[in-house]
Parts: C-alpha cells; structure tokens; sequence
C-alpha cells in the first residue's frame, strides 16, 4: 500500500482562524519535507495525537524534537490509535482552552495522528462542538475537509462533547 503525498487539509472558521489536519509527519519517509510543507503553513500549535511508540516505529521518532528546532510550539495529546482520551484523562480539561483560546485570535491549529483521520477529526469535531456547533454540523464540515475523518463511533461520540459510554 502506497501512501499518498503529504498535505494539509483545512477547515476555515467563522473570523479566519483555521484547523488543518494532516497524517503523522514523516510517515512517508520525508520527514523534513513534512516538517517544510507545516512551517509554509504557519500554525500557531502543531497538536500531536500519536503516541511516541508509533512515532518512533512510522520513521518520526524525532519529531517533538524537530519541532522544536523549527520554533514550532507542540503539544503532545497521545491517543491509543483508534481510540478516545480516557475517561480520567485530564489532559483534553488542561488543552482545550489553549486551543480555544488560539481560535478566539483567529490562529492557526495543526491537528495529526498517523492517519489523519480518526484522532484528529475526533480532536477537530470537539473545538467545533465545543464552539456552540452542532455534533453533526461539526462532524459533516470536517468530514468535507477531511473525508474519512472520525473513524468509530466512540470518536464520533467524544468529539460531540459526550461521555463514552461503558
């Protein structure tokens, strides 16, 4: 299986600020042209959802540090792929503001897993729903930007804003 180029996909917001969404940098065996194509892009935050594990085995296990040579500002938000945050995860109370509070000036948030799809499309319907959007609204523009983007229906549950049912 081939993997397609490297690309951005982006969703504009009421005001100017931008989603873009993206697979894992790197994974294609062109790190630094990856890593060349987001500094074009200018995000305000580079979110990371893959764990280091998978990082490490898809060639960019040096990205947080390539990020940080580049003056790119990370932060790193491990999802098991597949997956949701847990239930006890407090990380998502602690990041969301951040990422709001980037939105609300009309910045710029970069949001990947190793796909592009499930983790970051689950990340981008939460900012949206949680900016007074309707789940499905949310989960309709992404999948236009993105499509294939929120991949389970756990994802599509929490990225409505919605506990995870057990």
């Amino acid at each position: 299986m081939s993997i397609e180029p490297f690309r951005i996909d982006e969703l504009t917001l009421e005001g100017g600020a931008r989603i873009g969404i993206c697979r894992l940098p790197g994974r294609s065996g062109d790190l630094e042209g990856d890593l060349a194509m987001i500094r074009q892009w200018h995000p305000d935050l580079v979110i990371s959802m893959t764990e280091a594990a998978e990082m490490a085995e898809k060639g960019a296990g040096n990205l947080i540090v390539r990020l940080a040579d580049l003056r790119l500002a990370h932060a790193h938000f491990p999802i098991r792929d597949y997956g949701v945050p847990d239930a006890e995860e407090t990380g998502w109370a602690a990041l969301s503001p951040r990422l709001q509070a980037i939105l609300e000036r009309n910045g710029r948030l970069l949001l990947h897993c190793l796909g592009g799809k499930g983790r970051s499309g689950m990340v981008a319907m939460r900012l949206l729903t949680e900016r007074g959007m309707a789940a499905e609204e949310a989960l309709k523009r992404i999948r236009n930007t993105r499509p294939g983007a929120v991949e389970t229906d756990a994802q599509e549950h929490w990225g409505a804003g919605n506990a995870i049912p057990t």
